[in-house]
């Protein structure tokens, strides 16, 4: 294994790109009416996918985009 500083790093910013993502998609959904753990899970999991997928068809369906 690498464990260079340059890899942690890397784990570093993408933990805490999920964890921002996730949370901010929580709140956002449960303001909205939406499932809010079930988005804010989903944006725990994969970086941009969900989150392009929340704003662009659940969040537009609420009438809020």
């Amino acid at each position: 294994m690498m464990d260079t500083p340059f890899n942690m790093m890397i784990i570093a910013i993408a933990v805490i790109i999920l964890l921002v993502q996730g949370s901010w998609m929580f709140r956002d959904a449960g303001r909205n009416g939406h499932n809010k753990w079930l988005w804010g899970l989903l944006g725990l999991i994969q970086f941009p996918t969900y989150l392009l997928i929340y704003l662009l068809f659940v969040r537009k369906k609420g009438g809020r985009a």
